[in-house]
């Protein structure tokens, strides 16, 4: 785990490569396996859906990014993990992550001690995330769920407390029911001095208007239209030399804290859209995410 944690190369820029990213996660296997995870989970998908107000795709396309599914949860021995990136980090220079990985561990013995979860048996990725949606054991204790009532966290072998925590986690970071992850609308030329990179949303859609954005033709409005609620994000390419822009909602600022990147958050509603648009095709009447 040191070695996977080492930081590669000497330091230089890492390139930015939006459609390569997106091709990693929005891929027949995942639309695949997440289509039939929907299918076997829609009963609990449906309840995480009606109590948090977090769409199925989301939810699905989350997991499905995170593990395939629990295909590759990892198999770490999550103690092991983080005591030795808490207490040996390779990154010296860098004291904050040893704290937060002694913190991690910490959360990780107060839960084995409250008996959520059992910290000699859990396994994990090489960083410390558990199950199917890789929940650090901070978030595990904040944020998951025992969806199943049997008074353990097991977000590996069961999908009950998976969906239902990734659809807490995200309600407790902002997310807004009926809002789409991205509004339909249509960005003015020089769209570029409207990103200005951050986690929250900047902008009103009166500001947005004033700023030369339209709606789409035929697109509805939405509480998206009511407050500070937008952001101009940029999924950059620089292999390609393209930039996309689109105009993100606070919920696609709830995914970024789930992982604080543009890229992660829009493979995950691109996933999601994709995954909603097999099952209406399919005759069922989803959320769609945008």
């Amino acid at each position: 785990m040191i070695r996977l944690m080492t930081p590669k190369g000497s330091g230089g820029r890492v390139t930015r490569a939006w459609q390569s990213y997106r091709n990693r996660f929005v891929e027949p296997i995942r639309l695949r396996k997440g289509t039939a995870f929907w299918d076997a989970n829609r009963q609990v998908l449906n309840r995480a859906e009606k109590t948090y107000g977090v769409p199925a795709a989301v939810i699905t396309a989350i997991i499905g990014v995170e593990t395939v599914y629990g295909e590759q949860t990892g198999s770490f021995r999550v103690m092991d993990a983080l005591y030795t990136l808490g207490f040996h980090h390779p990154e010296p220079n860098r004291p904050e992550k040893s704290q937060m990985f002694r913190n991690q561990l910490a959360a990780l013995l107060d839960l084995d001690y409250r008996d959520k979860v059992d910290a000699n048996a859990a396994t994990g990725s090489f960083a410390g995330a558990i199950g199917l949606p890789q929940f650090m054991p901070v978030s595990i204790e904040h944020y998951a769920v025992d969806g199943d009532n049997d008074g353990h966290i097991d977000l590996r072998y069961s999908t009950q407390d998976a969906i239902l925590s990734v659809a807490n986690y995200l309600a407790k970071h902002g997310w807004r029911a009926d809002t789409p992850v991205f509004a339909p609308v249509t960005l003015p030329a020089g769209a570029a001095a409207l990103v200005d990179g951050g986690l929250e949303p900047t902008f009103t859609w009166s500001q947005l208007q004033s700023r030369g954005a339209t709606l789409r033709p035929g697109a509805q409005g939405g509480n998206w239209q009511t407050g500070k609620e937008l952001g101009v994000i940029d999924l950059r390419d620089e292999i390609r030399g393209s930039n996309e822009y689109r105009t993100a909602t606070r919920n696609f600022f709830a995914i970024t804290k789930y992982n604080r990147s543009y890229f992660y958050a829009a493979s995950v509603a691109d996933l999601a859209h994709g995954l909603a648009e097999r099952q209406r095709s399919s005759g069922h009447q989803v959320t769609m995410p945008y």
